[in-house]
């Protein structure tokens, strides 16, 4: 008999992370796969993407409602306590062997919950990272303590993962989706790129992503205004826009997206580019420009120079081709001459990702295909030695 393996996705980047992994599961013999989609994926405001999911020929198996039209600190909450709800049923029809899980997310932490009270084992992916700047850190710490298979990107996140208490042998370092991801994917060329983009990049050119740091609340009004008063003093750049994820504060941040695409010649703003887009558009450009953790897993692999704002990642691993700059006008200027310049324009192609490469779907599936379910469901926590090392 196959074993079930159900992999949960809530949000188009998570869902372009997980594709190649989803592919070789479905590829593998002895797996089956069971695909729960969610949040985001359902929604007509941040693109429907499900669409694309069945585009790519993968079958939905369930489906859970849960988003509500509120990106409040209240709206979040209930939406989280819908998810519990719909994953319940979801679990309790599919019988999954494993509940596969990737990230830190909201609508994850209510899937990890579900799972956890239905007794079915949880692998995690992306593990020990810290994002001081987002409640999305302790989400992750918290499925982490729920799940009982672990894969990290860097050996930094698996000692931490170790060090939270989890069994060494359950936790592998297999390295970052999106590195794999690029490696596997045939990128758009330029030309074609501008065609679906709308814009052209024949000028020097920023992919701006930009989401609220969670754990500031009402923060993310004022620090996009900096950033657009900032962006304004470009000259003969095009900018390439994509709009915020369904956390607190995200909708306003897309209408400000909005406002500011209108009056700005040489830009645009996209609510879903999809994988292939996305990645091709960070090829192209200069540099990516906001706080999302793209800009610092998978933008080295692609030499492409990153200004994280803010502390919404803050924590991360990183490679030098990331400039960090607080949310102030004055320094994001600077941050930004530095980042066009042909001097660091010319280093990038010296960058190394210390987020890994290779085949880590491959891992993963290896993993799955040989462990022992029932095995894993009665967890002891690991002690660390005094020294500190595991």
């Amino acid at each position: 008999m196959k074993r079930k393996i159900c992999v949960v996705t809530g949000s188009r980047a998570e869902y372009g992370l997980l594709y190649w992994l989803l592919c070789d599961i479905q590829r593998a013999p002895d797996l089956e796969l069971q695909l729960v989609v969610t949040g985001m994926h359902l929604s007509s405001e941040f693109g429907s993407t499900s669409m694309q999911i069945e585009n790519d020929g993968f079958e939905i198996h369930y489906r859970v409602e849960m988003l509500l039209s509120s990106d409040s600190a209240v709206g979040v909450t209930k939406s989280t306590g819908l998810g519990m709800i719909g994953f319940a049923d979801a679990f309790d029809n599919l019988k999954p062997d494993i509940v596969l899980l990737l990230g830190d997310r909201f609508e994850l932490l209510a899937a990890a919950s579900a799972a956890l009270f239905a007794v079915i084992p949880i692998a995690h992916i992306h593990g020990g990272e810290v994002t001081t700047g987002a409640f999305d850190d302790a989400i992750r710490h918290s499925i982490t303590k729920m799940a009982h298979l672990h894969f990290t990107s860097t050996e930094k996140y698996r000692n931490r993962v170790i060090q939270l208490g989890e069994i060494p042998a359950n936790v592998f370092n297999v390295g970052a989706l999106g590195v794999e991801h690029i490696d596997r994917l045939e990128l758009l060329e330029k030309e074609e790129l501008e065609k679906k983009l709308g814009l052209s990049l024949e000028s020097s050119s920023l992919l701006i992503t930009f989401h609220p740091a969670t754990l500031e609340p009402g923060m993310a009004h004022q620090d996009f205004e900096v950033l657009l008063r900032a962006l304004d003093q470009l000259e003969n750049v095009s900018l390439v826009f994509t709009k915020a994820n369904a956390d607190t504060a995200g909708r306003l941040i897309n209408e400000m997206i909005d406002r500011y695409v209108a009056t700005r010649p040489n830009s645009i703003a996209h609510t879903s580019l999809g994988q292939l887009l996305y990645l091709s558009t960070m090829k192209e450009v200069q540099g990516v420009v906001g706080n999302s953790s793209s800009g610092i897993i998978e933008a080295p692999s692609l030499k492409t120079g990153t200004l994280n704002i803010g502390d919404r990642q803050t924590g991360r691993v990183r490679a030098a081709s990331v400039i960090d700059c607080p949310p102030i006008y004055e320094k994001i200027c600077t941050a930004l001459d530095r980042l066009l310049s042909p001097e660091f324009q010319i280093e990038l192609s010296d960058v190394v990702n210390p987020h890994g490469k290779g085949d880590v779907s491959k891992q993963i599936v290896d993993v799955l295909k040989t462990v022992t379910p029932s095995n894993l469901i009665k967890k002891r926590f690991h002690d660390l030695k005094c020294s500190g090392n595991p």
